[in-house]
């Protein structure tokens, strides 16, 4: 009789707090995603997968191209958004004390190089016309590192700013008002199909990043400091889902960019065949000093006078590390890979 009370107790100890977990409100927040493309991907799987609300979170995922994540998270109106890199640094060298940056997802990018049939290679692109939806943003900065393995410099091409986001920039290729412009993948393919031809790509160049990381304001984090956390922890859950489940991550972007399965699934084979989700997200030395350079080969987007430092915090992800989270999630064969990280992580 007392080792049945016992084992009842037991059961009661173990049960009742998680009632009580599972009867607590889910905290309602939204998150930007600044581009439908695979940079977007593990915050898709997050959402559709369950793992936001398995740390308590019910967020709305709000699509916004270009400065409009930043403004949501500086207006209040998201939490986070999953920016790129070269945007989280021009909007923090303007006011290094209201954003940090708390690790990174994606360092490696698919843009192509998109041009009519007419024109033979990238160095035909010299004089030409280029579109870019803003001058200053992400896909602008890689433009002009694309351009510089070819030898054309920024003053030597027209710019064509079109605003939103790559479909803009394919649409502006279409009708002519422009001979060139960089496409993240699905928006290439179709382009493809219509004769047009891609004459370099990011992921051909290892020393071009495409960086995107987790941007919050400093208010929010201090208003929660258990969020990041909450929000890294369901989105590396996340990422393993992608590499586990194809079926499954072909369905959760297809929720958010509705795309042919064929074209998604090529995408989703691009991006695993080169591991370009980041399973252990730390905000890489590497990275910065690429985007820094990208950033200063242009007095548009110059950051000669910034200190990264001001915005970038690792501790995060090294406390994950080091608390076993990435080799519980993933198993003990990501043990080498979070010690390279680490070694590699900007400080």
């Amino acid at each position: 009789m007392v080792r049945r009370l016992s084992l009842i107790l037991i059961a009661a100890v173990l049960i009742v707090p998680a009632l009580i977990s599972a009867q607590q409100p889910l905290q309602k927040i939204a998150i930007n995603f600044p581009t439908r493309s695979g940079a977007s991907w593990p915050m898709f799987i997050a959402k559709e997968g369950g793992y936001y609300q398995k740390y308590g979170l019910d967020v709305n995922l709000v699509f916004g191209a270009g400065t409009l994540g930043v403004a949501m998270i500086s207006g209040g109106e998201a939490a986070m958004t999953n920016s790129s890199m070269e945007q989280a640094l021009q909007a923090s060298s303007r006011d290094p004390n209201a954003l940090v940056m708390l690790g990174s997802t994606l360092n490696r990018g698919m843009f192509a190089l998109m041009v009519p049939n007419k024109i033979g290679n990238a160095k035909e692109l010299k004089n030409k016309r280029i579109a870019v939806s803003q001058i200053g943003d992400a896909p602008y900065n890689y433009t002009v590192a694309m351009l510089a393995k070819f030898g054309i410099k920024p003053r030597e091409v027209q710019w064509v700013p079109v605003g939103t986001d790559a479909n803009a920039r394919a649409a502006a290729l279409i009708s002519g008002r422009a001979d060139g412009t960089m496409l993240t993948a699905p928006a290439y393919f179709p382009l493809e199909k219509q004769g047009y031809k891609m004459v370099a790509n990011m992921a051909d160049f290892s020393d071009i990043y495409a960086s995107t990381v987790y941007l919050f304001t400093r208010k929010t984090v201090a208003a929660n400091p258990r969020l990041p956390e909450a929000i890294i922890r369901a989105q590396t859950e996340a990422i393993k889902r992608f590499y586990d489940d194809k079926a499954f991550a072909v369905k959760a972007y297809i929720a958010y960019d509705k795309q042919s399965p064929a074209d998604v699934e090529r995408i989703y084979d691009m991006i695993a065949k080169s591991n370009q989700l980041e399973r252990v997200p730390y905000v890489l030395n590497a990275a910065i000093k690429s985007i820094m350079d990208q950033a200063n080969a242009d007095t548009a987007t110059q950051l000669r006078d910034f200190d990264p430092r001001k915005v970038i915090d690792n501790s995060l992800v090294d406390r994950l590390a080091k608390e076993g989270f990435f080799e519980k999630t993933f198993g003990p064969g990501i043990k080498a890979e979070v010690e390279k990280k680490s070694k590699a992580a900007f400080k």
